[in-house]
């Protein structure tokens, strides 16, 4: 009985077509969801980044102030979602183009040392509220000296002192322990001066072109 069986479903099948077309598309769809499935799941090595992307990229959105007051003093402001704020110096400075970079780093411009500056509290008690083109400290190299500035309006929060007995790190890494200051602008102030950042691509486009 079982043969006969399957002797009758064989032939059926071979005489009704359509059953065998709606047959393999259903094949043929579900090979090609468990294929997608796959893809999501395991992304092609050939499209992952060579090098993962730094605390900076991953917490930071990059902008940058090229040629901020004088020519040459490219500046970066990595801004927060939080809305902080940290300054340093671009990796296109002209103050690294010197020979033996960055030697020394003085907070004491202005009419105060910034690295006198203590902020405490939620409510950010002492801060000082700068402008864009406020001095926060001025690097030295063996034969020249540059003033760095804020870029951005708002409450100086804290500068990084280590910079003082440390000057080094802005020649091995001004983008991360190198920082020169964090500041907290007001929302509106720092919508104006977005405006006058370029955007890490578009600061890449303008260097490499120059």
């Amino acid at each position: 009985m079982n043969n006969e069986a399957n002797n009758l479903e064989k032939s059926s099948a071979r005489n009704n077509p359509t059953q065998n077309l709606d047959q393999e598309l259903k094949e043929e769809v579900e090979g090609d969801e468990e294929e997608k499935l796959h893809e999501l799941l395991l992304p092609d090595i050939r499209d992952l980044p060579t090098t993962p992307p730094s605390s900076v990229q991953t917490n930071f959105v990059s902008y940058f102030a090229p040629d901020f007051v004088k020519p040459g003093h490219d500046q970066y402001v990595y801004r927060h979602a939080n809305g902080l704020c940290v300054i340093g110096l671009a990796p296109t400075h002209v103050a690294f183009k010197d020979e033996g970079g960055i030697t020394a780093v003085d907070f004491n411009v202005g009419k105060s040392d910034r690295s006198g500056i203590k902020v405490t509290g939620k409510r950010k008690k002492n801060a000082q509220h700068f402008e864009t083109n406020t001095a926060l400290c001025k690097v030295c190299t063996q034969n020249d000296s540059y003033i760095v500035r804020c870029c951005v309006k708002g409450s100086l929060l804290e500068v990084n002192d280590r910079l003082i007995k440390h000057p080094e790190l802005l020649n091995s890494s001004a983008d991360r322990e190198g920082y020169i200051a964090i500041i907290m602008p007001k929302p509106a102030d720092w919508l104006k001066v977005k405006a006058s950042l370029l955007g890490l691509e578009e600061y890449k486009k303008l260097r490499e072109g120059s």
